[in-house]
């Protein structure tokens, strides 16, 4: 008997770059949640559900769980571009100088510039970003 298993998992980098050119760079494991799973599943249907087109980030500390369909405390979301590449997707997004702005603890990846479903999520020491710093996430999701 053959069992195939699939896996939906992803990495995240957070880059905060402070006005006066120091940057803070961290690489963090996320959850991809139930919901996101039931997201992918569904997108190979004859109809499927609109793509992963955004990420938010957030000021919440609880860790993520399987059960997630939002960010605990969401701050801002801005739109995502997608890059395929064989089994992986690397989403990435940016908060310019005056977007954005706050202790920022999470983020996660939507179909939707509001509400819609949550693919993934994932929590991360501060990153306290002020008016003036430039904050970016590149989020790979990888399934085998």
């Amino acid at each position: 008997m053959t069992k195939e298993f699939i896996k939906a998992s992803g990495r995240v980098e957070v880059v905060l770059t402070k006005a006066d050119g120091t940057v803070e760079r961290e690489e963090i494991n996320n959850l991809v949640v139930t919901v996101g799973k039931q997201h992918i599943a569904a997108r190979l249907g004859s109809s499927p559900p609109t793509g992963m087109s955004h990420i938010a980030i957030g000021t919440g500390a609880t860790a993520p769980a399987a059960g997630d369909t939002t960010l605990q405390s969401e701050l801002d979301r801005n739109a995502a571009t997608g890059t395929p590449s064989a089994n992986t997707i690397v989403f990435s997004a940016t908060w310019n100088p005056g977007d954005g702005t706050g202790a920022i603890t999470e983020a996660g990846i939507f179909n939707n510039s509001s509400g819609g479903t949550m693919l993934s999520r994932v929590t991360f020491p501060v990153k306290n970003k002020d008016a003036a710093d430039t904050f970016a996430i590149n989020w790979t999701i990888t399934i085998n």
